[in-house]
């Protein structure tokens, strides 16, 4: 259809058309403000247009050298320069937005004369929404505290300054492979944010239940030492509300489990979906019905917890060493103790944090820990955690939410092994 056109309309002619759709597009957004200001406003509907097509010429007549299109962005530059110092003369707070609007207008028109059509509408379109989300953005920056930002700051520094620049290739005898060490780090510090920012932006619109289910996306044993102590605080006059919630943080931790695992090793995961997920399902929908037994209906309390910032540099770099010391003894376990001893290593891994010893399973390939022994040993790790995390319960908690959660967490225990059957 493209091709029939170019037969009937010259490629210049849709260029220029292109052209000036884009730029009208962010000069119309500019007299809209421009109107609704007061003092002076630079450009509109027919000003951008005209930078644009200037622009789209001056790259049309000189195919193969930048300069004179380098020329001309320098006077558009110089034109926006004297009209930002003409509008701090009226107004001291004014800002650049109108005059780095019309820079990036002439861009565009470049862009398009070098055929670049997606990248030149993709920046103009973008152009606009951030000139019309003028105000959500300002107002994001009252709830988005300082150290949030520093937050995302440090996520980016794990996944884009280091994990690059971290060798992809195995040492030792272990296979121990940094790139996909610091790619677990990465991993698991992603998911755990995610639900970090989801607490934070839904701490005041939740509570018990919903704290539970990010919650167990982040870390379902802090979930339930946090929940345990709360209960407890409510002097427990809400047992059921915060044992059906400790329950739905446990059915979230298989979710989430999978997930992980899939981002490594999608066989295993697969293997395991189905059992994790209906025991995902069961969890959540069981721990929901009691917390709406009797002492649990009505309205929830807010929940008090503020979630940590789980992205500390710290932390990541001792997650790492953590991880590659599990990966050696899972190996060792794996080579002198066979499948009993990786079985036993997986049970005392339960106790402690699950994810470097799964992520490390799945990241050691159907050669070294063949599907039929990894799946079975993560079965047995989600189930051992269980076990500790209904521990936890009972000696955190009041004595009513302590009882109800050690057997709810003891029987999602057992269920979990069931799959150990047919794995």
């Amino acid at each position: 259809m493209f091709e029939d056109l170019l037969r009937v309309v010259p490629l210049d002619a849709l260029n220029i058309a292109l052209v000036l759709a884009l730029a009208f597009f962010i000069g119309l957004e500019r007299e809209e403000h421009k109107q609704h200001g007061a003092g002076y406003g630079f450009g509109g509907v027919r000003t951008f247009p005209l930078i644009g097509l200037v622009s789209y010429a001056l790259a049309l007549i000189s195919p193969t050298q930048l300069m004179p299109w380098a020329v001309g962005f320098a006077v558009v530059g110089g034109f926006m320069l004297l009209s930002y110092f003409h509008k701090l003369d009226n107004d001291p707070t004014a800002g650049l937005t109108t005059e780095v609007s019309a820079l990036v207008t002439y861009a565009i028109g470049g862009l398009i004369q070098h055929e670049l059509y997606w990248l030149a509408a993709t920046i103009g379109v973008l152009s606009v929404l951030l000139l019309e989300l003028k105000k959500a953005m300002e107002g994001l920056t009252r709830l988005v505290a300082s150290n949030e930002i520093v937050t995302v700051a440090k996520f980016l520094v794990l996944a884009v300054v280091i994990l690059p620049i971290v060798p992809n290739k195995e040492l030792t005898r272990f296979h121990i492979n940094p790139f996909k060490t610091w790619l677990v780090v990465v991993a698991v510090s992603g998911v755990s944010f995610a639900s970090y920012v989801l607490q934070r932006l839904l701490k005041k619109r939740g509570g018990v239940m919903l704290s539970a289910v990010l919650g167990g996306a982040y870390s379902s044993t802090l979930t339930t030492v946090v929940l345990a102590r709360q209960s407890r605080e409510d002097s427990g006059s809400r047992p059921n509300l915060f044992a059906g919630s400790i329950l739905t943080a446990s059915g979230t931790m298989y979710v989430r489990l999978v997930l992980l695992v899939a981002f490594f090793n999608g066989a295993l995961a697969a293997e395991l979906a189905p059992a994790f997920g209906a025991l995902a399902v069961f969890a959540g929908l069981a721990g929901w019905a009691v917390s709406r037994w009797p002492h649990g209906a009505g309205a929830e309390p807010p929940s008090h917890h503020e979630p940590k910032n789980p992205l500390e540099l710290e932390v990541a770099f001792l997650f790492a060493g953590v991880f590659v010391l599990i990966l050696i003894l899972t190996s060792l376990a794996r080579e002198y103790l066979g499948r009993a001893g990786l079985y036993s290593l997986a049970a005392i891994m339960g106790v402690t944090d699950v994810d470097p010893f799964i992520l490390g399973l799945a990241q050691s390939g159907a050669a070294a820990t063949p599907l039929r022994i990894a799946a079975p040993a993560i079965v047995i790790s989600a189930a051992s955690n269980n076990v500790i995390k209904a521990i936890y319960a009972y000696a955190f908690a009041d004595r009513a939410t302590g009882r109800r959660s050690l057997a709810l967490l003891l029987a999602l225990a057992l269920l979990g092994i069931i799959p150990l059957t047919w794995l």
